[in-house]
């Protein structure tokens, strides 16, 4: 499909501005089932999307917004036409409305809080980064073992003791979680996370948590990507 970009009229460019309803023939999540392997490449899509509304742009085709995420262009109308969206030939993907498509089907329609255990350097770091906010997600607790750490402010939340876990995510409804604490304390965090009502978990341990089904994990293990860098870098050095 060759589609075109073209800048948006006076007044646009704003990811954030009100998005138009999702016409009646679009699916509803309830009613399709959409891939794994799609589902990881929506937040892409949505950052080159975003970064395209903010610039005013108005559509583009899915050749440009395939290169500005990784991927080719047929792999990339394959994942959106799960959306129901399948772009206008010759004019291209809408951009903001397609940024309402992949944030409605992320369930980024609503704020979700987060509680993070473990605030060492990791953790003090995740704690201060901005981009969770932007995207929806408010940390709302800190929970650390360390004496010296409890009570401390870190991004204006004070840190918890970990006795508090169940007390206080109970009080917040909250049900996903950032484990970043050492590997050999991750397992016992985990269950009293999913113990306390948490279902999904973002774990930095570099250790493989046991969940009980409906419990869903991610595992982000910085040394591995590293390693699989070094990988990459001795075979061109032995080309």
């Amino acid at each position: 499909m060759s589609l075109r970009r073209t800048p948006a009229a006076s007044g646009r460019g704003s990811a954030s501005r009100a998005h138009p309803p999702a016409p009646a023939t679009v699916a509803t999540p309830a009613t399709r089932g959409i891939p794994d392997a799609t589902v990881a490449r929506l937040p892409v899509y949505l950052r080159a999307l975003t970064a395209l509304a903010e610039e005013a742009t108005a559509t583009v085709s899915s050749e440009e917004l395939a290169g500005a995420a990784g991927v080719n262009s047929s792999k990339l109308r394959k994942d959106l036409s799960y959306l129901g969206s399948y772009g206008t030939r010759g004019v291209g993907y809408d951009v903001d409305y397609l940024v309402y498509q992949i944030s409605r089907e992320l369930g980024l329609m609503q704020a979700w809080p987060i509680v993070i255990v473990g605030v060492g350097n990791l953790g003090h770091a995740l704690a201060n980064y901005g981009g969770f906010a932007s995207r929806g997600f408010g940390v709302a607790a800190l929970f650390d073992a360390d004496p010296c750490v409890v009570d401390t402010l870190v991004h204006d939340i004070r840190v918890r003791p970990m006795e508090d876990i169940e007390a206080v995510i109970g009080g917040l409804g909250t049900t996903i979680g950032v484990i970043a604490t050492p590997p050999a304390a991750a397992q016992v965090v985990c269950e009293r996370l999913v113990g306390a009502g948490v279902h999904s978990i973002l774990n930095f341990a570099p250790v493989v948590l046991t969940v009980p089904s409906g419990v869903d994990v991610r595992r982000v293990d910085l040394s591995i990507e590293l390693q699989i860098l070094a990988f990459h870098e001795q075979r061109k050095s032995t080309v």
